[in-house]
């Protein structure tokens, strides 16, 4: 027995997710350690301002690459992979270039979120955009090659650099920006890095592949665009609802109570899926490629989730105002009530967060959009009936029990697909 365990503990993925989560567990103790100052410097306001910052720029952010980051891993051959890389890198200049030349009528567009403070920073999120693009492509080179030390520094600094210059920023007194201003420097800095690091290893990536490869290669890799993409833009979009439908409809402040709960939720949430999905995606594709089993690996993930998750969940669920108001303040009360009305969603996603890559590799997009599409429509109609009762947390509290149902029965499709597999290899 202590062989296998041990065995299982000097594995590859085990030593590749150690190296990810060691690093994630240090950015989200970073995020733990700023946050109380950060919420008795900024006013809920400002934290409302940048999550609507960040969630219109979320959006553009995936259009910006088309998920061709998604398809880096997959090709055998090096030079379909740097295709993929470069057509990423294409588009996400073309976004840019449109973006820029919205700049002149960002008044307009701010009015439709009833956000007067977002105009001044509109010319923002394009370089937002960029870098987060730009990162979203070079972190899946860095998957391919299993450089999994430059992912773990380049979250490190990006993780110190945002804290820092958030805490400095509300120091000084640039309160209405400091937290965009920090959004930006933060990757900025960090991609620099990772550029100076890697340049030696992935030369070729910056040559422009041959017209020719590049045009197979995008329609051998169509379905990212065709499916992968619209599925993440509704996933983004729908988790991101609240903050994009309810901010005209409720004062900033109610949004930033909401934006923290979903942060204090998710980030810890995020890193754990995270984490998991870089390093199954790559062991998972490497196994289908052999034609090895995978059902074994997804179902003890599963097991082990439950036994570890579930009783966390209910600790957070009973404490959580506690926990809230210790961490962030008295004036932060509202957003335990909030996490609490989350916990069943916050659940769901970490249990399904780390294997929904599976459609993409079974090239099974068309399903997985028609999810998302049940996923949006689902949450929809949980808000605008919040909104036809001037409810927040009742708005919040049928948002999450459909983010729930939906998202459970994506999980157990996953199953199905892998079954499917299974099948096939045994026949």
């Amino acid at each position: 027995m202590w062989q296998k365990v041990k065995k299982i503990l000097q594995s590859e993925i085990a030593v590749n997710s150690a190296k990810l989560l060691s690093a994630n567990v240090i950015v989200q103790i970073i995020g733990l350690l700023v946050y109380p100052i950060l919420t008795r410097l900024y006013s809920p306001d400002d934290f409302g301002l940048i999550n609507l910052f960040l969630s219109i720029s979320g959006v553009l952010t995936i259009i910006a690459t088309a998920e061709f980051q998604y398809a880096i891993v997959l090709p055998k051959s090096e030079s379909k992979a740097i295709a993929c890389l470069q057509i990423g890198l294409l588009i996400t200049l073309v976004t840019v270039a449109i973006l820029l030349a919205s700049i002149p009528f960002s008044k307009q567009i701010a009015s439709i979120f009833n956000a007067p403070n977002l105009t001044q920073w509109y010319w923002a999120i394009p370089i937002f955009v960029f870098l987060s693009a730009l990162w979203n492509l070079l972190n899946y080179w860095c998957i391919r090659q299993k450089s999994f030390d430059e992912i773990c520094k380049y979250q490190l600094i990006q993780s110190v650099t945002n804290a820092t210059s958030k805490c400095t920023f509300g120091w000084l007194g640039v309160l209405n920006g400091g937290l965009i201003i920090s959004a930006i420097l933060a990757p900025f800095i960090s991609l620099f890095y990772l550029i100076l690091k890697i340049q030696k290893k992935a030369q070729t990536i910056f040559h422009l592949a041959k017209k020719q490869e590049i045009v197979s290669t995008f329609h051998e890799y169509s379905n990212f665009p065709k499916y992968s993409l619209p599925r993440a833009l509704l996933n983004y979009v729908s988790g991101n609802l609240p903050i994009l439908l309810l901010t005209p409809f409720f004062s900033l402040s109610e949004i930033g109570f909401f934006g923290m709960a979903l942060l204090i939720g998710f980030k810890p949430v995020n890193i754990i899926s995270n984490t998991l999905y870089q390093v199954f995606y790559q062991r998972t594709t490497a196994k289908i490629q052999k034609q090895e089993n995978i059902l074994s690996f997804h179902l003890q993930y599963l097991t082990y989730s439950i036994v570890i998750f579930l009783p966390l969940f209910l600790l957070i669920f009973a404490y959580s105002s506690d926990i809230v108001n210790f961490l962030l303040g008295d004036k932060w009360t509202q957003t335990g009530s909030y996490i609490n009305v989350m916990i069943i969603w916050l659940f769901a996603s970490v249990l399904t967060g780390p294997i929904s890559y599976l459609p993409d590799i079974f090239k099974k997009q068309k399903i997985g959009l028609f999810f998302e599409v049940a996923l949006i429509t689902a949450r929809s109609t949980a808000l605008l009936v919040g909104i036809y009762y001037c409810d927040f947390t009742k708005t919040i509290f049928l948002y999450s029990l459909s983010s729930f149902v939906v998202i459970t029965l994506q999980c157990l499709w996953f199953y199905k697909l892998i079954h499917t597999y299974e099948r096939t290899i045994e026949s």
